[in-house]
């Protein structure tokens, strides 16, 4: 597992771990950015992540499993300890530490005090220029992305690995070292060819977290001592200069024989000059981390840097308690510490010219002045971008204006397809458009006109196929919030739970298979209108919520606490009789009142007798385009003929025949023979005076032998509750001669509505 991972679900595009890298170890592919492990150099700078995609690898479990498996583990503090662990004594830490499960608590200071002399005895005989190799950072800045400089490492281990090695030396390989430490570097050590002094690497956080997972408060325990050496001068070697101190290698301020430097743009450069022999020092001391170890990836970032330096002078002049104990003594003990380094240099592939100039038309580079070098995409100028995306570390798509120009490039083109959406609704909603020359239709259409452009909440009655949708859609239209669109729903559709949900929307875990939040349609429809149609079937409960939108203009979804302002217009549609439900309990009357503010009653069609001609005619025009067909019109014969039918499923009736009749015709008109049969009869009972005395009496008959099966079938339906296998069998005939009576009479199916208790 590598030390840093990468979160891809916070992972928002920023860039910012790009930027803050030094060696550009972050790839992004697929908008996402991740660590290239074999590059990185582990100096922590991608932690700053805003969105927190990037965190150290959680080596907690490892280290409980290590305390619970009965084998000795060792704690090792980093010399930068006291920083962190400021408002504790640093005996009162050991107790905490030991109560953890750690059975011996050692100063890493003691591992500066070990490597000294090695230092001194390699500065001795150097010819070339030496830098130091305690900072892991700077090891594998060299190691994989400056390897000519590998020959100048100081051959010398870590005060890390020296600890490690020195303990595991005396008390056996099976020993458990954990390292506590502020650098996140030092995870990375660990894994290297260094391996096997230290079993794990801990932040100082995550030492903070384990200890309040076990209620452990080191306020309240006895300061206990610590064990191993007593490190002296070697607790100053995390400040500024304490490693030539602790070396004991003298400097001279007019000299640049020996330099000391902290930080990330000291210590690139220095390496950089190296790298081309610029300068040629005796020895180089290099920490990564501006403020050295003191300020590591993993600090206390509230705490000043001065402050943290005085909590680690106090702690060296405070000389902290040691016990005594005789095999951490001898002289003899002391390992190898010795180590070697290698080239770990990736080498990626060049672009050329070529390549480059591809890359930058592929982001509307085309010249000099194109390149903006903004470096949003984190990188210093375009064409160091570009070559990131030839070497495959980088995306095209990370190019802020680039990105800026296809959207406003995409915002253009969404323009005109919307312009061009617009009037295409625009052309159909003319074509919905109410159509009748009848008094009914008429005063209908008057009263949506005056109360469109109003916030009236309203509330449409008629039967089954009037038109109470259109109306709506009329209405809205009319409206000030014409500029977003009409929320639908039906309100018998869905079941109650359901229905609640969709209106009022719900919140993650709320009920079984709320997996997610959903936001409901009276919050989507905010400063819109939306259309309930059918609003006699909810239930009571739904009533109750719905009055709190209408009284207060607040939603609240169902699993949540609290309620959401909303600004929506209502309109209600319904074919019950709402005075009914309020008398016979099942509706509210306070929510009839709140609906009934503006009525708008819809005529049957059979009222309608005069808008027939005009209503046939339009849907005659939509069958022809529908179905592709030359349809010339409807003969006058079959336009009489449904002046006198009744109609019972209303205008949606009426336009299923016309459809249904336009299959049936092979061209030109629509007559009489390619309507139901019971339009025939219809029309030769009532066509002419001439025609009556003459079929008179069969006309007639015929005529209310039809009206008499119509009424058979409906009610064998209505029994059945639209069951048309269960009207065949009350009917005591096949199913399929039932279907076919439905069609000769005309006969939507339509399953009766219920009240929902």
């Amino acid at each position: 597992m590598e030390p840093i991972v990468t979160h891809k679900d916070r992972c928002r595009r920023c860039y910012s771990c790009v930027r803050s890298c030094p060696v550009k170890a972050i790839k992004v592919d697929s908008g996402v950015a991740q660590i290239i492990p074999e590059r990185c150099i582990g100096c922590g700078n991608c932690l700053n992540c805003p969105q927190n995609a990037k965190m150290v690898a959680d080596r907690m479990v490892r280290t409980q499993e290590m305390l619970a498996s009965g084998v000795p583990v060792i704690a090792v503090l980093g010399c930068s300890f006291p920083a962190f662990f400021h408002d504790v004594s640093t005996g009162q830490l050991v107790a905490a530490l030991k109560k953890l499960g750690f059975c011996e608590v050692h100063e890493g200071a003691y591992g500066a005090r070990m490597i000294a002399p090695g230092y001194r005895d390699e500065l001795d005989k150097a010819d070339k220029p030496l830098i130091s190799s305690h900072c892991p950072a700077v090891v594998d800045l060299i190691e994989r992305h400056y390897p000519k400089l590998v020959p100048n490492l100081m051959p010398i281990v870590s005060p890390m690995i020296a600890m490690g090695r020195f303990i595991k030396n005396i008390l056996g390989d099976e020993t458990c070292v954990i390292y506590v430490s502020t650098c996140i570097a030092a995870k990375f050590e660990i894994q290297a060819e260094a391996s096997g002094a230290i079993d794990v690497v801990l932040t100082y956080q995550e030492i903070d977290k384990l200890l309040k997972k076990h209620a452990i408060n080191p306020h309240v325990l006895e300061s206990l001592p610590f064990d191993g050496i007593d490190p002296a001068h070697g607790r100053l070697f995390t400040l500024t200069g304490g490693a030539l101190s602790v070396f004991e290698i003298s400097t001279d301020l007019l000299s640049n024989k020996t330099i000391s430097a902290e930080g990330e743009a000291h210590t690139v450069s220095l390496i950089r000059d190296l790298a081309v022999g610029r300068i040629s020092p005796d020895f180089v001391d290099l920490r990564f981390c501006d403020g050295g170890c003191v300020d590591g990836p993993a600090r206390d970032k509230e705490l000043h840097h001065f402050f943290k330096r005085e909590q680690i002078v106090r702690h060296h002049s405070g000389s902290p308690a040691y016990q005594s104990v005789a095999h951490y003594n001898s002289p003899a003990i002391h390992p190898a510490l010795m180590r070697t380094f290698s080239d770990k240099s990736r080498t990626l592939p060049l672009p050329d010219k070529g390549d480059i100039k591809r890359i930058l038309f592929a982001t509307n580079k085309f010249t000099r002045g194109d390149e903006l070098n903004c470096r949003a995409c984190g990188y210093n100028s375009c064409r160091e971008h570009a070559v990131a995306v030839f070497q495959g570390l980088a995306d095209v798509e990370m190019c802020l204006p680039y990105n800026v120009q296809v959207i406003e490039e995409e915002r253009g083109h969404l323009m005109q397809k919307y312009e061009l959406v617009q009037r295409e609704l625009d052309r159909h909603a003319g074509e919905d458009m109410m159509i009748g020359i009848d008094p009914g239709i008429s005063q209908v259409m008057q009263l949506v006109h005056q109360v469109g452009p109003t916030p009236t909440t309203v509330l449409i009655r008629g039967e089954t196929g009037t038109g109470k949708e259109l109306t709506a859609r009329a209405i809205h239209r009319l409206s000030q919030r014409n500029d977003k669109p009409l929320m639908t729903v039906n309100c018998t559709t869905l079941t109650d739970s359901l229905l609640e949900s969709e209106l009022f929307g719900h919140k993650k875990g709320s009920f079984t298979g709320a997996i997610a939040e959903k936001k409901g349609l009276f919050e989507a429809a905010n400063g819109s209108t939306i259309f309930l149609d059918e609003i006699g079937d909810i239930t009571p409960k739904l009533q109750a919520e719905l009055l709190r939108v209408l009284d207060l203009g607040e939603v609240r979804p169902v699993g949540g606490l609290a309620a959401k302002k909303v600004d929506v217009r209502l309109i209600a549609a319904t074919n019950k009789d709402l005075e009914q439900g309020v008398r016979e309990g099942w509706f509210r009357e306070d929510l009839y009142y709140r609906l009934n503010v503006f009525c708008i009653e819809l005529p049957p069609l059979r009222e309608r007798a005069e808008s027939v001609p005009l209503l046939a005619q339009c849907f005659i025009d939509k069958a022809r385009k529908k179905l592709n067909k030359n349809i010339d019109g409807i003969e006058d014969r079959a336009v009489r003929a449904m002046q006198h039918y009744l109609w019972p499923g209303n205008i949606r009736e009426m336009q299923n025949i016309i459809e249904r009749s336009a299959v049936l015709v092979k061209g030109g008109m629509i007559r009489l023979e390619n309507l139901p049969t019971i339009f025939t009869d219809i029309y030769e009972a009532c066509h002419d005076d001439v025609s009556r005395r003459r079929v008179s009496f069969k006309a007639e008959r015929e005529l209310q032998v039809v009206r008499t099966e119509r009424n058979i079938i409906v009610r064998y339906l209505e029994e059945a509750e639209g069951n048309v296998a269960k009207a065949a069998r009350l009917a005591h005939v096949p199913r399929r001669t039932f279907y076919r009576l439905l069609e000769k009479n005309g006969i939507e199916l339509v399953r009766p509505k219920r009240h929902k208790s």
